[in-house]
């Protein structure tokens, strides 16, 4: 698939910001009620996209930022009944793993599945490595030394599973998506131009 980067106006980056909360919303909805499905979201695959498509790698970064925000008071809302706009400085590890996410989606200079599923297991690998920092650090759970952060991270692997089948799940649907609707658009330009010839 050749790569072509995307110039977003205002209008339609405001459309794009509210699908992602919408749709993140919703993901994080549901592991609220079914704990099982913890970290199964869109935000992974659409830093990804986000570093990957658009020509502003900053309107990537700030997309994935507002989105984690604003779900995040959402999210808890329903844990603490109130509103809560800022829970802990443990998010900053958070929000610091999806714009290095972004960062890694710039890298890729050819999509295809390969080269997605290596951002994906990088994006992963830097969430979980970044993300069990504070949880190993401010724990009475785990020792302070090496071996008590490799628990953190031995603790977190399920989540980090779930991040990954996210990533998978979502990303077909973005990166596959957004190159279908661009395959119909270059075949509708062309087979214009032919008619116009």
């Amino acid at each position: 698939m050749s790569l072509q980067k995307v110039k977003l106006n205002a209008p339609a980056y405001i459309l794009i910001i509210l699908a992602s909360i919408i749709a993140t919303g919703a993901m994080r909805l549901v592991s609220f009620y079914f704990p099982l499905f913890s970290n199964f979201s869109p935000l992974g695959a659409l830093s990804i996209f986000g570093g990957v498509y658009f020509a502003d790698k900053w309107k990537a970064g700030l997309l994935s930022v507002i989105t984690l925000f604003v779900t995040d008071i959402f999210i808890n809302y329903l844990y603490s009944a109130k509103l809560v706009l800022w829970y802990s400085n443990s998010a900053l590890w958070l929000y610091a793993s999806l714009l290095i996410m972004v960062m890694i989606g710039s890298l890729i200079k050819k999509v295809n599945v390969a080269n997605v599923l290596l951002a994906s297991l990088a994006s992963v690998a830097v969430h979980w490595l970044l993300t069990d920092i504070e949880p190993w650090l401010q724990s009475s759970y785990y020792a302070k030394g090496l071996l008590g952060y490799g628990e953190s991270l031995l603790m977190a692997i399920p989540f980090e599973r779930n991040m990954l089948l996210a990533d998978a799940v979502f990303g077909a649907i973005l990166f596959g998506g957004y190159e279908f609707v661009k395959t119909r658009a270059n075949a509708k330009r062309y087979a214009a131009e032919q008619l116009t010839v």
